[in-house]
């Protein structure tokens, strides 16, 4: 798909067309290698693209729900037909094992066919009224321009779960991808729309950095701002959006708690941990930050977990078959080696890894921590397993909630109702019992609390709350008069 267009060194607005703010060169993790550059913008392409989404979207938004539904459905189909390719960019430019890429298209074709089903949903009430004679409807509209703020770690199913609903409900979008993804993420998302033939000015993708990102969050054309990422940065986007009175969507961080119970299957919940400690190099927000462990069984699973650490072969996932690949960039590693430097510092003992070369870290798994150290108290986003052993079920339940995050946990254990039990006494917005803690569904609603966001949802007949705003309308046959 990018070979049809002169897509190198630019942004998507209004065609593909040279960014006021230069360029950034496209890097490759695993090697250093530059792959291609793209356009980085700034404050002014930020403005221009705003002012041309505005001008375009009130004729999308009435542009009849079938026609949009059928717009979502191209694009689905040009992304099945062209998957190898955005696989490829995910692994080369992402870091990501051949696996997690196809993982993610799935996911992102998963939300494109929730997206492509809401434009075609009931979208308003008929009320009753308080006075005869007069109709009173309450209906969904379009918010207007929705901006879209995108990380590096899943670039293509955390654009595009915005994104598309975003669209098929009318909206126009601005979308700033990570510049560290910004092809994944970004560019060859403009070339399915583009490719799909969405109306001109409905979609604008600008890679750029901080300054771009503010821009966009401040702007006053901007009804809504949907942002992933850190919760360092979510806490400046979710001040400047307040600003302006925009609606505004924080999906960020996670420290999560896998919990596992004395009467769980340790070789099933080992590999659970690990799954949920390593996928992507840990580099996911779902990861499993925290493994709480009874004290009868930890030794056990400390073991078998160490184990499994040991065995996941770690290199380029380009050029060979390997587990994990690649921290995304230096600044990554060196706060991941912090943060196990320190907690060994403090008393925990390194079980598996705790080593690197390059860009890769090894399957790392700590035991010997304790709620006060950085491995427990911090998100790592790298591949490191901390383990706290507890002695109690109500101390397993402390030691889950000791986090000022609340995104997901999950429950190991041999009973399903002590695990229902456990999990609503949990404060976070996800919890699975005897699973791990990285999951998604299309259609189910996601978000956090806590400093994992402000409780936005997405997914599916959510997205209604996020992109559309109430509004209420009453008709009368005839005007009349009132006492004044």
């Amino acid at each position: 798909m990018l070979d049809d267009v002169d897509w190198r060194g630019k942004i998507f607005s209004g065609g593909w067309v040279a960014a006021h703010g230069g360029t950034l060169p496209v890097t490759e993790p695993a090697t250093g290698e530059v792959l291609a550059e793209v356009g980085q913008a700034d404050a002014q392409d930020i403005d221009n693209a705003v002012q041309q989404a505005a001008a375009a979207q009130p004729a999308w938004a009435e542009t009849p729900g079938p026609e949009r539904a059928a717009l979502i459905r191209r694009v689905a189909r040009l992304l099945e037909d062209n998957r190898a390719e955005f696989e490829h960019w995910l692994v080369r430019e992402g870091g990501a094992i051949p696996p997690k890429a196809a993982f993610e298209v799935d996911l992102v074709l998963a939300e494109l066919w929730e997206a492509a089903a809401l434009p075609t949903q009931p979208w308003g009430h008929l009320l009753p009224t308080s006075e005869a004679g007069r109709e009173s409807i309450a209906r969904r509209v379009p918010l207007g321009v929705v901006g879209v703020i995108s990380p590096w770690n899943f670039p293509q199913i955390l654009s595009m779960r915005a994104v598309a609903p975003a669209l098929a409900l009318g909206n126009a979008v601005v979308l700033k991808p990570d510049v560290n993804t910004a092809v994944a993420g970004g560019t060859l998302i403009a070339r399915l729309f583009e490719a799909a033939s969405l109306p001109a000015g409905l979609l604008h993708v600008l890679a750029g950095d901080a300054p771009a990102g503010a821009a966009l969050t401040e702007h006053p054309g901007v009804a809504a701002i949907s942002f992933t990422g850190s919760t360092a940065v979510g806490r400046l986007v979710g001040e400047a959006a307040g600003r302006t009175l925009k609606r505004v969507s924080l999906e960020l961080g996670g420290n999560n708690a896998l919990v596992i119970l004395d009467d769980a299957d340790l070789e099933v919940a080992s590999s659970a941990g690990a799954w949920g400690a390593f996928l992507h190099q840990g580099q996911v927000c779902m990861t499993a930050g925290r493994h709480i462990v009874l004290d009868t069984v930890a030794d056990e699973y400390i073991d078998r977990l160490a184990a499994r650490a040991a065995q996941l072969p770690v290199g380029d996932p380009f050029r060979g078959e390997v587990a994990l690949g690649p921290l995304i960039n230096a600044k990554q590693l060196s706060n991941v080696d912090r943060i196990v430097t320190s907690t060994v510092s403090a008393g925990a003992s390194v079980r598996a890894g705790g080593k690197y070369a390059d860009l890769f870290y090894e399957p790392t798994v700590l035991a010997d921590v304790t709620t006060s150290m950085p491995a427990f108290r911090e998100e790592i986003f790298g591949p490191v397993a901390p383990v706290v052993v507890v002695s109690t079920e109500d101390e397993a339940v402390a030691a889950a909630n000791d986090s000022e995050y609340g995104l997901v946990a999950a429950i190991q254990t041999g009973s399903v109702e002590r695990g229902r039990a456990f999990a609503a006494r949990l404060r976070t917005g996800i919890v699975h019992v005897n699973d791990q803690t990285l999951n998604n569904d299309a259609f189910a609603p996601f978000g956090g609390t806590g400093a994992s966001g402000n409780g936005t949802r997405f997914g599916s007949a959510h997205s209604w709350d996020e992109f559309t705003q109430w509004q209420w309308v009453t008709l009368r046959e005839q005007a009349h008069g009132f006492p004044f």
